[in-house]
């Protein structure tokens, strides 16, 4: 059996995570702090957007975007020698765009519980609105974050719609573990599936245990 889909796999949803996660904070607090209320429903509609569409379509959308014929490729390709389209890079952005909505609203949930009475006692001792978004919004939605993290990276570790339109199925490139499945499946190989079925879904029940255990590790800290 072919490994290498596992590394790709495992690749793409650890970089993807790294962009996902900060994003998803970020522009979770982005629209909480917004007071207007049909401005932030506009908002919140256009960034989960990707997780209702469905995922062929989210990658129809970044081919759009990043195909060598369009601006943006195009101008990446001249000016930079940077092919997105049908590469690794393109397995992660479409990781990202499909994982973020769980990610944003896991984190957007967990700041909207926070009691604002803290917060007003942070600020009339002096506290820098930076450093009570760090530590205070940040620790006691921390939760809630984790909690997104997980969901994001265990998405972006099963994407498939999306990567087949923006990256492909090219063995040892985008070829990711949803792909070979689908390529074993094609192919009629069972015996070949059903391992990758197997490597999946360990590597899915890993991540959550690990990511659990080391969350509630830190939860269970004493606070100073």
């Amino acid at each position: 059996m072919d490994y290498t889909p596992v590394i790709i796999s495992l690749k793409t949803a650890s970089v993807s995570i790294l962009f996902t996660f900060f994003l998803g904070i970020f522009a979770a607090w982005g629209v909480v702090s917004v007071e207007n209320k049909n401005l932030r429903a506009i908002l919140d509609g256009v960034l989960i957007l990707p997780l209702v569409l469905p995922p062929t379509v989210a990658g129809f959308f970044l081919l759009y975007v990043f195909g060598i014929r369009r601006p943006i490729g195009a101008f990446l390709l001249e000016y930079f020698s940077l092919r997105i389209a049908f590469s690794w890079t393109a397995t992660v952005l479409a990781a990202v765009l499909i994982s973020f909505p769980l990610m944003y609203r896991s984190a957007r949930g967990a700041f909207e519980q926070i009691n604002e009475n803290i917060v007003y006692a942070a600020r009339t001792i002096g506290m820098s609105e930076w450093k009570i978004f760090w530590k205070i919004r940040m620790a006691v939605a921390l939760p809630g974050v984790v909690s997104g993290g997980i969901l994001a990276f265990t998405r972006g570790l099963g994407e498939f719609g999306a990567t087949a339109m923006i990256a492909g199925n090219i063995a040892g490139v985008t070829r990711t573990l949803p792909m070979a499945v689908y390529s074993a499946v094609v192919a009629g190989d069972e015996t070949t599936a059903t391992g990758y079925v197997v490597m999946m879904l360990i590597l899915s029940f890993v991540a959550v245990v690990c990511m659990n255990y080391f969350s509630l590790k830190e939860f269970k800290k004493p606070m100073k």
